[in-house]
């Protein structure tokens, strides 16, 4: 699914426009992404949570020259979802 299925699907469903709905969607991409760039956490109940989750530094190796190689720390964006989430996933998963 694309962010253009998702905007038609709750256009479909609200009655706004795609227009309106594609700068609603937009517009909480914008708010989750800043949020999570300033360390914060955005949690969606009965959905799940958005977390920044720091990586400490390791060393690694070339596969080609079998050298190590440092890699740095880093910060990488996370989504956990909820348990209920992912009950009703998990209970879905068969209805293919």
């Amino acid at each position: 699914m694309t962010k253009a299925d998702i905007v038609e699907r709750i256009a479909a469903g609200t009655g706004l426009t795609k227009l309106e709905t594609e700068a609603v969607v937009n517009g909480f991409i914008h708010t989750v992404k800043d949020a999570m760039m300033q360390n914060e956490r955005v949690d969606l109940r009965g959905f799940g949570c958005f977390i920044v989750q720091e990586r400490a530094p390791r060393s690694a190796r070339n596969p080609r020259t079998n050298e190590p190689v440092a890699v740095p720390a880093s910060r990488i964006p996370t989504f956990k979802p909820s348990k209920e989430f992912r009950r009703q996933v998990d209970l879905h998963s068969g209805d293919k």
